[in-house]
């Protein structure tokens, strides 16, 4: 019997068909989260890299992030790279679903679900970005996560990073590769990761976001992943059975 439990279609096909993993997989991503959560709370606790990253890029004479505004880093990287990773996962989907192809379909649906979380999670948090904050220029007070929330917070709005979890949508194409091609699958994971890195600290630099705030757009996105994969292909294998 197949280790990944490829039952769903026969193994051979040229469509991708979806399949199962074995539950030490999930495991195995569930400590990895664990540990890095750990990890990414201290950070964000102790906010010394934060302040460190985004001081080097601050300007205290003009009391503005000079990158602010640049065009590189404002058209290209928040803008042009965003719609790119947007526009894959919206081909996967209509492709998928023209094609009936449903690992097509479930890559799309992942890279939507990850960013959808973390824009919801951004969208009702009381952290503001640090060009919102007095030690920025602004007038907005900076707190640890999970601490109380001062009177004077601002605008909020700012953690995870939501603009990082537009590269790190690309994480999902892990599963369009694996386990057939699991080398290739981890090199997507790992492009994924880079890319929302990436994207991320270009935000870092015109003052839009901490780099914690990227930190855990990436792990929001990667737990969605996987327990949205999890859902969806255990669904699928009950709809199949129960044809």
């Amino acid at each position: 019997m197949s280790q990944y439990k490829n039952h769903l279609t026969p193994v051979k096909t040229r469509t991708k068909p979806l399949y199962l993993l074995p539950l030490h997989f999930y495991g195995y991503q569930l400590l990895a989260l664990a540990v890095l959560g750990v990890i990414f709370f201290w950070f964000s606790r102790n906010e010394v890299l934060d302040y460190s990253l985004s001081h080097y890029w601050f300007d205290p004479a003009t009391h503005h992030f000079p990158w602010k505004e640049n065009i590189w880093l404002d058209r290209i990287n928040h803008r042009l790279l965003k719609y790119l990773v947007i526009a894959a996962g919206a081909y996967f989907l209509v492709k998928g679903a023209w094609q009936k192809n449903p690992r097509m379909v479930v890559i799309a649906v992942l890279m939507g679900l990850g960013a959808a979380v973390v824009g919801i999670l951004k969208a009702t948090s009381h952290h503001s970005c640090p060009w919102d904050l007095l030690a920025f220029g602004g007038h907005a007070v900076e707190y640890p996560l999970l601490s109380n929330v001062p009177a004077l917070s601002g605008p909020g709005r700012c953690f995870p990073g939501g603009h990082a979890s537009s590269g790190f949508m690309a994480m999902a194409f892990f599963f369009w590769f694996y386990p057939e091609k699991p080398r290739l699958a981890w090199f997507a994971l790992f492009c994924g990761t880079l890319l929302g890195l990436a994207m991320g600290y270009g935000q870092v630099m015109r003052g839009a976001h901490f780099f914690s705030h990227n930190l855990w757009a990436g792990w929001w996105v990667w737990l969605v992943q996987v327990a949205g994969y999890f859902g969806l292909s255990q669904g699928f294998a009950w709809f199949r059975r129960g044809k």
